[in-house]
């Protein structure tokens, strides 16, 4: 696999309409797997990047506003989360932040795209940290709409799930997993005071969409939430939405958090007790006609 010299323009779509235009120095890999195209890129703005079918996942330079914003309201709203499953995340930075809390006994991650997972080992470092061999992970190559199945006829139970998947509206494979019959298989998942939350994609280019996913959550769930954050990479604010049995992130405030993080022993370069407050405070970006 050999490096493509730069500087080139990635054109990576906003919506059908607009357009983010990113400079690329280098080309560090590029690989067709069974279901995307993947490259690995040193950009000039967010550093090096992850890119599936023209959009960017993960970049260096801003992954923690969107991986940190995913995985920490669920886990320290949870007052001990044990077992915790994550739906994709292959490049393993979801995994990172599930395993900075050590109530944490088993993170299982599973990714359709296993060469996802191989490209991330070798070229993105930064973003797993060596978190595919911790002790404490099971990394699972299989589609999650399968692994889920199996896991209920086997008995499996979680406290939290992570569903750190491409946009609902990327693929017709991508939004089977956002649908409420899937969305009720999670919440069979998850042990009686569970919490699963999921990106949502953009609520203000796909408000469709959006609005799918929210209603799949609220048919499941007696405690939801919204939030959003902007990512600089993606050119939008993304989406989370959180479902939970028993637990509500609203009612934490900041000295909460922060004191769960800090017996946790859990750092964070964005996440804070007063993030946390923001971003469960702060409306979702709505088209205004």
């Amino acid at each position: 696999m050999k490096k493509v010299p730069g500087p080139i323009v990635l054109v990576e779509p906003l919506s059908g309409n607009t357009s983010l235009l990113i400079k690329v120095n280098e080309v560090l890999a590029v690989r067709r797997s069974r279901y995307q195209e993947i490259m690995v890129v040193e950009t000039e703005d967010y550093g090096r990047a992850l890119i599936l079918d023209d959009y960017i996942q993960s970049s260096y330079y801003d992954e923690a506003f969107y991986h940190e914003s995913l995985v920490h309201p669920a886990m320290v709203t949870h007052p001990a989360p044990r077992d915790v499953l994550i739906l994709g995340g292959g490049e393993g930075a979801t995994l990172r932040e599930v395993l900075k809390h050590p109530t944490v006994e088993k993170a299982v991650m599973v990714d359709i795209d296993g060469d996802v997972v191989e490209l991330s080992k070798r070229f993105l470092p930064q973003m797993h940290q060596g978190a595919f061999d911790s002790p404490r992970a099971e990394v699972v190559i299989e589609d999650g709409f399968v692994y889920v199945k199996r896991a209920l006829e086997e008995g499996r139970k979680f406290d939290v799930v992570i569903m750190d998947l491409t946009d609902p509206y990327s693929s017709e494979i991508a939004k089977q997993l956002y649908t409420a019959e899937f969305i009720n298989q999670i919440m069979k998942l998850l042990r009686g005071d569970g919490i699963m939350v999921t990106q949502a994609g953009n609520s203000f280019y796909f408000p469709e969409a959006y609005d799918m996913v929210l209603s799949a959550v609220k048919a499941n769930f007696p405690v939801v939430a919204e939030y959003n954050v902007w990512i600089p990479s993606f050119g939008y604010a993304v989406n989370y939405i959180l479902g939970s049995l028993k637990y509500d992130p609203r009612a934490l405030p900041a000295e909460e958090v922060d004191k769960r993080l800090a017996d946790r022993g859990v750092k964070t370069r964005f996440y804070t007790g007063r993030a946390h407050v923001a971003l469960m405070n702060m409306p979702v970006y709505r088209r205004l006609r």
